[in-house]
């Protein structure tokens, strides 16, 4: 096991991983910006290294400057955590060419499910559904890209190789608006990931988002822990998370989850990785993988009552998963709500000083963040502050849990999008279950519609 590993990456994550590696007996060095000074990771950790100034591109993004932290500390390997360089093979690469341990998976791996054409392509080896489309991508030829649209029928997606977070995506719904939108999405993409490679799949009207969480060590063992259901979106930014997913048959959860933890085999994954597939009509279609811890990754933790960043750090030290599928079940529902600093519907950042601060409690209540009153909360990075999840013994007091921490919760300074959460807790059709990608965009529409 590690003695000491080093944290590359701030804000609730890191707090989370710091305390995964103290249950450990691990020691931790956590790298910093000028502007995450005074956070409380970085006066909780063994050691700590300023990296840079403010600007993610000068800290939290300057590779020399963390694998050199990682050397003057005597670190042995290097988290990254979510967001920031978590998916970067390059990054991936340096670490473990400079001699430290990248907690997650191989290079190679991020690489291949790092640009979806090849994702797609390896998903469809592996016998893991995808949504149909263009078969790599899209040629230059106009004439061919029209042939291949009308193939798939409209609407349809252009979609970046190398995306992600929402972004380099457009909808097409006629052949007159198809090949400008294609030249669009190629420019965006060049421009946003240095990635001009663009492809084309079907646009489904009204899917959920359900993604499968998996776990695979360096001995090919490989498990799926259940799924989470991520369809209560903005701009494709989750904003609350659920697991298990509402009105999922068991019979397709465990079909889908086999099919992934195959997939893991096939490609050599190693560590924690996450699914991610649109789901309509009783059917599941690929859309990415990622290769990394998710935001939302405490939900799946409540149901099974498995620590997936203290796993993440046993596989990379090289140890066997020590649990097989049989072993795992599903207990129970958890929701986990994203607390922003932000204005709740216009969605504005605010940031800002804390300046009361009262963190919500009682059964089944689980609350990762890293803010306190008298905290900042710097405008330079993203305006999540922390996560709520509530726990239950069924969905519906899992709801009920949810409803009474948020009313609990206090921060004040800043604005906060917990109204929007308690809103969207008491909303009829989220209570029902199985909302679409689609709704919360459609809802805060209408309300914006209506008289004042």
């Amino acid at each position: 096991m590690f003695e000491k590993i080093l944290i590359a990456n701030r804000g609730e994550i890191a707090l989370r991983i710091q305390r995964a590696c103290r249950e450990l007996g691990i020691r931790t060095v956590v790298v910093h910006s000028e502007a995450d000074t005074e956070a409380k990771y970085v006066k909780l950790a063994d050691e700590s290294v300023c990296i840079g100034p403010a600007p993610a591109a000068a800290s939290y993004l300057n590779i020399p400057a963390i694998i050199s932290a990682a050397e003057v500390t005597d670190a042995e390997a290097i988290h990254p955590g979510y967001g920031f360089l978590s998916e970067n093979a390059d990054f991936a690469e340096k670490v473990e060419g400079s001699g430290f341990v990248f907690i997650g998976p191989r290079p190679e791996n991020i690489r291949l499910m790092g640009d979806k054409v090849s994702a797609k392509q390896a998903m469809i080896k592996a016998g893991v559904p995808v949504v149909p489309g263009s078969e790599g991508q899209l040629p230059e030829a106009g004439a061919e890209i029209v042939k291949i649209a009308r193939r798939i029928g409209y609407p349809v997606i252009i979609k970046a190789a190398g995306g992600g977070g929402g972004r380099g995506m457009r909808v097409v719904h006629t052949e007159a608006a198809l090949l400008n939108a294609v030249n669009l999405t190629r420019r965006e993409a060049q421009a946003a990931f240095s990635n001009p490679t663009v492809y084309l799949e079907k646009y489904l009207e009204n899917p959920r988002h359900i993604e499968i969480q998996v776990l695979a060590d360096e001995h090919r063992n490989a498990v799926y822990l259940g799924e989470r259901d991520c369809s209560m979106q903005r701009r494709h930014q989750k904003v609350l998370e659920e697991a298990p997913a509402p009105d999922l048959p068991q019979k397709l959860r465990e079909r889908i989850g086999e099919r992934c933890a195959d997939a893991c085999r096939r490609i050599a994954y190693r560590g924690a990785g996450t699914f991610e597939f649109l789901y309509e009509d009783g059917e599941f279609y690929f859309i990415e993988m990622n290769t990394r811890v998710q935001v939302e990754h405490p939900v799946t933790e409540m149901v099974t009552g498995i620590d997936i960043v203290q796993q993440q750090i046993l596989i990379a030290a090289g140890e066997k998963l020590p649990f097989r599928q049989k072993d795992i079940a599903l207990r129970g529902h958890a929701i986990e709500c994203r607390i922003n600093a932000e204005d709740p519907y216009r969605f504005t950042p605010s940031p800002g000083k804390i300046t009361s601060y009262h963190p919500p409690g009682g059964p089944g209540i689980r609350v990762d963040s890293h803010v306190y009153a008298g905290y900042t909360v710097p405008p330079y990075y993203d305006s999540m502050v922390g996560k709520v999840i509530a726990y239950g013994a069924t969905r519906e007091q899992a709801i009920r849990r949810m409803r009474i921490a948020l009313s609990e919760m206090v921060v004040e300074g800043i604005q906060t999008n917990i109204p929007l959460h308690l809103d969207l807790l008491h909303d009829n059709r989220f209570i029902r279950g199985g909302t679409s990608i689609h709704y919360l965009e459609q809802k805060l529409a209408d309300e914006q519609k209506k008289p004042k």
